[in-house]
C-alpha cells in the first residue's frame, strides 16, 4: 500500500501589534498503512540560538508590494531598519531557507521565519529546578513569575527559552502550561517520537494534577466541597468569568491546614480551564492571595517580586504510557 499525504496546518504562535495570534506553518499528514495518521512538521530553516527558535508567520492575501513593507505594518514595535539590518544578516528567510531581502516581493502563501527580538527585557530574578530527566521527559519545577514560553514582553526571560538554552535541545516543547504567575510542576517532552504519547494523556484527562493555594478562610463553609461553573471569556480579554449555564469547569477542594484568617487549600482540577482555579476560588469569596486578576483586575505595572500568586502547582501523576509505571512529580517549592 502506498502512503498518501495530506495537507496540513500547523498553528504556531506570534506575537503581533493585535495581540497573541496564531498563524500557520505548512506540514503534512502522513497516512501509514494500518490507517493511523502520522504528523510530520515541516523543519524550520533557521536553527535555534541561545534558546531562541525563530518565529515564522504565513503571508495571506494583502496589498503590500514587499515583505518589508508587511513586516513594518504587522509588527509596529519593530523599526523598519531593524528588519533591513536582519535582512542584510540573514535572519530573515523564507522556508526553504532563502534570505528575504527589503525589495522582496509579497507573495501569498510565503511561511517567513525570522528570530524575535526584545529590548530591555526584565530579569526575572528566580531559578527553574530540574526535578527529573530521562529519554523522553524533562520535569521542571517553575519558580512565579516566569512564563513558561515567549510571549509578549517576554523572550529569554521565560522557561522554554532558558531550559533550551541550559540542555541544548531544540526539539525541546511544554506538554503542558501553567501561567506565569503560577509556580510548581510543568513536564517537556525532548522526543518528537513519544510526545505524542504524553500529550495524550493531558487531552484524555488521564493526568492527576494537585495544586495548593493560600486565601481567606471561609467560614461556614464545609469542605471537601467540588465546584462547578460554566466559564467563558471575560474583559478585558485576558479575564475569565463565570456565566449561567452547562458547567464546563470543576475542581475538587480541601483544606489542608487552617491559619485563623488563612487557610491552604488543595485543588485538584478535573478540567483545565484558562485561570479556573483562581476564578473558583475567587466566585467563593476567597481569592488566591495577591491575585491581580481576579475578583477585580488591578492596574496594569510591571510585577512585583515581593508578592506572588500564592498558588502552586504541587504534583503530577500518571501513568507512563511508554512503561506503563507510574509517575509522580512533587514540586519542592513552598507558598
Amino acid at each position: 500500500m502506498k502512503y498518501t499525504l495530506k495537507r496540513d496546518i500547523i498553528e504556531r504562535q506570534e506575537y503581533g501589534k493585535q495581540g497573541i495570534r496564531s498563524h500557520p506553518v505548512k506540514g503534512y499528514r502522513r497516512k501509514a498503512p494500518d490507517g493511523k495518521i502520522i504528523r510530520i512538521v515541516m523543519k524550520t530553516p533557521l536553527p535555534t540560538i541561545d534558546g531562541i527558535s525563530p518565529g515564522n508567520i504565513t503571508l495571506q492575501g494583502g496589498h503590500w508590494k514587499n515583505v518589508l513593507e508587511f513586516l513594518t505594518d504587522r509588527f509596529p514595535d519593530v523599526q523598519r531598519e531593524t528588519w533591513v539590518y536582519r535582512m542584510d544578516k540573514g535572519e530573515v528567510v523564507d522556508s526553504k531557507g532563502v534570505r528575504l531581502r527589503a525589495d522582496s516581493p509579497y507573495r501569498e502563501g510565503t511561511c517567513v521565519f525570522y528570530y524575535r527580538t526584545l529590548d530591555n527585557e526584565r530579569p526575572i530574578p528566580f531559578e527553574e529546578h530540574i526535578l527529573y530527566q530521562d529519554d523522553n521527559l524533562i520535569v521542571a519545577d517553575k519558580p512565579h513569575f516566569l512564563p513558561v514560553v515567549p510571549s509578549g514582553r517576554f523572550l529569554r526571560e521565560t522557561l522554554l527559552v532558558r531550559m533550551k538554552k541550559k540542555f541544548n535541545l531544540e526539539d525541546l516543547v511544554p506538554i503542558h502550561r501553567i501561567d506565569k504567575d503560577t509556580a510548581g510542576i510543568v513536564i517537556f517532552s525532548h522526543n518528537p517520537a513519544t510526545r505524542g504519547a504524553y500529550v495524550s494523556l493531558f487531552r484524555k484527562r488521564k493526568i492527576e494534577k494537585v495544586y495548593e493555594a493560600l486565601a481567606p478562610t471561609l467560614p461556614g463553609c464545609h469542605f471537601p466541597m467540588t465546584r462547578r461553573s460554566c466559564i467563558v471569556r471575560g474583559e478585558p480579554f485576558f479575564r475569565m468569568k463565570e456565566i449561567e449555564g452547562s458547567p464546563n469547569s470543576e475542581t475538587f477542594i480541601d483544606v489542608l491546614e487552617s491559619m485563623s484568617d488563612i487557610t491552604r487549600y488543595q485543588l485538584r482540577p478535573a478540567t483545565g480551564r484558562k485561570h479556573q482555579l483562581r476564578l473558583h476560588l475567587a466566585a467563593l469569596g476567597i481569592p488566591i492571595i495577591n491575585d491581580r486578576l481576579y475578583p477585580d483586575a488591578a492596574p496594569s505595572t510591571a510585577d512585583d517580586f515581593s508578592l506572588p500568586l500564592k498558588l502552586l502547582a504541587r504534583a503530577i501523576s500518571f501513568q507512563d504510557p511508554l512503561t506503563g509505571q507510574s509517575r509522580h512529580f512533587r514540586s519542592k517549592r513552598k507558598l
